[in-house]
């Protein structure tokens, strides 16, 4: 069964509040709300305690607070990120993203196109080639947010991310070969991270998602999945199947995908119980990686996945603090796309030819990270 994860740790310091439980809490405490960053809280049922309490050094990043509230406390000389109206998106949120949340309205006649992820890539896709420096702003904004976001959920955890191609098809032998590792991972205690989208994503995170049920319960799945294979001809049909499967294994396991509206094409799989999603696709890439602090596990792939494996290599080659790389299937990547040989060539006689490792199948993976991990 999985290892549960250690709890978080405290917020920057203390300094963020995320919650009206946290800035009631924060009022009581000598120094009240002197140097805090208010992040995205509601504060219109709180206009006594802003109109009394002192918010000379405060930060308020997006909460909603009455006029006279708000007209208090910019006096007081807080600094003051107002909310802003008619977005499809938060741009200060405070924590990472749900299924839920994302897909909201998928089982609605409209379908996906009326969620909030679709309506997030419709106003980026308007936005992103359009010169407004507010636009770009608020998409840097939002990731900034996002990646403290992700950094505070992933403290303390065991994050071993999973990279592969978005064009493996559920019901086939290779996605559940991903399902059962993403399960055997998070059963030993790993945080499964993937780049969050379809494919070898979606299944190392339904297998982190089936690891706390017994080992028939991935068969289930697998099998109600197989009806809707993959995210096109329909979003909608393939994201309907997800929330099908959580439905019939409510509670499942945690684990973590970075998805990115850059990749608009490829929609968020239901299976990550936290999303940390991006504008940004260099922020997305770079992000994820380093944060797998545990390992990578290189599925096949194709240019986005060769991309993935020298971009870890990078800090492996130079000796800087560096991660266990294992790729699957040799004759991936030996012939169809030989990644294997430069990788072995640049790891040489190097401290990084003990921290890579090429292995025939999936099931192998596992072992062989956990032997790199022994001596990286």
């Amino acid at each position: 069964m999985a290892t549960p994860p250690p709890p978080p740790r405290p917020r920057r310091g203390g300094r963020e509040i995320h919650t009206t439980g946290e800035f009631d809490a924060a009022l009581a405490r000598p120094g009240g709300l002197a140097g805090l960053r208010i992040q995205s809280v509601d504060l219109t049922d709180r206009t006594f305690a802003l109109l009394t309490a002192s918010t000379a050094t405060t930060v308020f990043l997006g909460c909603p607070m009455e006029p006279e509230a708000a007209a208090k406390v910019g006096a007081d000389g807080a600094l003051v990120f107002p909310p802003v109206p008619g977005l499809p998106f938060d741009p200060y949120r405070n924590r990472l993203y749900t299924p839920d949340e994302l897909y909201e309205g998928v089982t609605g006649p409209g379908g996906y196109q009326d969620t909030p992820d679709a309506l997030s890539y419709a106003w980026f896709g308007t936005t992103r080639a359009d010169g407004d420096v507010l636009s770009s702003m608020l998409r840097s904004l939002h990731d900034d947010a996002v990646g403290d976001a992700l950094d505070e959920h992933l403290a303390g955890r065991r994050v071993v991310g999973v990279m592969g191609g978005h064009a493996m098809t559920r019901g086939g032998g290779a996605y559940a070969g991903a399902a059962r590792l993403g399960r055997t991972l998070a059963r030993a205690g790993y945080t499964v991270a993937t780049g969050g989208g379809p494919g070898a994503m979606e299944a190392a995170n339904l297998g982190a998602y089936t690891a706390p049920f017994d080992d028939p319960a991935l068969d289930d799945a697998l099998a109600l999945l197989a009806k809707a294979p993959s995210f096109t001809p329909s979003v909608t049909a393939w994201a309907r199947a997800a929330f099908a499967v959580r439905a019939l294994l409510p509670g499942g396991g945690d684990s973590t995908g970075i998805p990115t509206w850059f990749y608009g094409h490829e929609p968020p799989n239901a299976f990550a119980g936290h999303i940390a999603k991006y504008f940004a696709n260099a922020l997305r890439e770079d992000g994820l990686l380093a944060r797998s602090t545990a390992g990578v596990v290189f599925l096949p792939g194709a240019a986005g996945t060769v991309q993935e494996i020298f971009d870890a290599a990078t800090p492996n080659y130079y000796d800087a603090p560096g991660t266990p790389l294992v790729l699957v299937d040799r004759t991936h990547w030996t012939t169809r796309l030989p990644a294997w040989p430069l990788l072995e060539a640049l790891a040489g006689n190097r401290p990084m030819a003990a921290r890579v490792a090429l292995v025939d199948s999936v099931d192998e993976a596992p072992a062989a990270l956990a032997r790199l991990g022994a001596v990286a």
